[in-house]
C-alpha cells in the first residue's frame, strides 16, 4: 500500500507522541512522598498502566459500557494503590482526582513538536487515541500538539484495537480508510490499523516501558512506514 493517497496521519499517543512512564512517575514522586515514601514511583506508574489493557476489556466485550478513559484512570488508581499496600480511603478524594487526571500532563517526546509541525505541513494530523476528548484536549494544550482536530474515543465509542476505533475516525474526517495512516510505537496496535485497511507507520519508542523494554523494539509487520521517531517520519514523507 502506498501512501500516495495518504491526506490524514492518526497518532497513537501514550507511549507514541507523550512519555507516559516518566511522566506518571514525575508526578506519583510528590504524592508517594506523602502517602508511601517507600514506594518507587516509577514502579507505581507500571503498575498503574499494567491495568490499561484489562480495563478497556471490560467495554470492549460489552460486559461494561462505554465509559471515557478519564474515568478508567481513576479506578485503576485505586486498583494500584491496593497493589502497593495502600488505601484509598486514608486519602483525601480530592487528591485522589488530582492524580487521576495525571495523564492529561505527560510531557511529549523531545521529537515530538518539531516532527509534527513539519508532517502538519502537507497532512491531516488527529490524535486516534483511547483517550477521551477532554483529557487529549488537556494534554495538547500544555504540550503544545497541534493536532488539527481532537477526535477523543467518544468519537468512535469503542477502544482500539476494535475495527470501529480505527473505521469511525476515517468516517468522521470523511475519508476513506486507505487515506487514513496510523502511526503508533506499538505493533499490535498497527496491525488492527492495517486489517481495516489503513496505512500504517511505525515509530520506535525503545524507552517507553523504561530501560528493560523486551517488546515494540523493531517492526514487526509489512508496515508503509518504519522510523526512528516524528523528524525522521517528517523526512521520508518529504515534509
Amino acid at each position: 500500500m502506498s501512501l500516495n493517497s495518504t491526506q490524514a496521519l492518526g497518532f497513537d499517543v501514550f507511549g507514541t507522541v507523550v512519555d507516559w512512564r516518566n511522566g506518571i512517575a514525575r508526578q506519583v514522586a510528590p504524592f508517594l512522598a506523602v502517602h508511601g515514601p517507600h514506594h518507587d514511583p516509577w514502579q507505581f506508574a507500571d503498575t498503574w498502566r499494567s491495568q490499561y489493557q484489562p480495563a478497556m476489556q471490560q467495554c470492549r466485550s460489552g460486559t461494561r459500557p462505554y465509559v471515557r478513559l478519564d474515568l478508567l484512570h481513576r479506578e485503576m488508581l485505586v486498583t494500584a494503590l491496593h497493589r502497593h499496600g495502600l488505601s484509598a480511603a486514608d486519602i483525601p478524594v480530592s487528591e485522589l482526582d488530582e492524580l487521576a487526571l495525571a495523564w492529561r500532563r505527560l510531557d511529549p517526546w523531545p521529537d515530538v513538536l518539531e516532527g509534527l509541525q513539519r508532517l502538519r505541513r502537507r497532512f491531516v494530523l488527529v490524535p486516534m487515541s483511547n483517550g477521551n476528548i477532554a483529557l487529549l484536549l488537556h494534554m495538547a494544550k500544555r504540550a503544545g500538539l497541534p493536532w488539527d482536530a481532537i477526535l477523543g474515543s467518544e468519537v468512535t465509542q469503542a477502544y482500539k484495537p476494535m475495527p470501529a476505533a480505527y473505521l469511525r475516525t476515517a468516517e468522521v474526517l470523511g475519508i476513506p480508510p486507505h487515506a487514513l495512516c496510523l502511526v503508533a510505537a506499538h505493533n499490535d496496535d498497527l496491525a488492527a490499523a492495517r486489517a481495516c485497511g489503513l496505512a500504517t507507520a511505525f515509530v520506535v519508542r525503545p524507552h517507553e516501558h523504561g530501560p528493560a523494554q523486551t517488546i515494540d523494539l523493531a517492526p514487526e509487520g509489512p508496515w508503509n512506514l518504519n522510523a526512528r521517531d516524528m523528524i525522521d517520519l517528517a523526512d521520508q514523507l518529504g515534509c
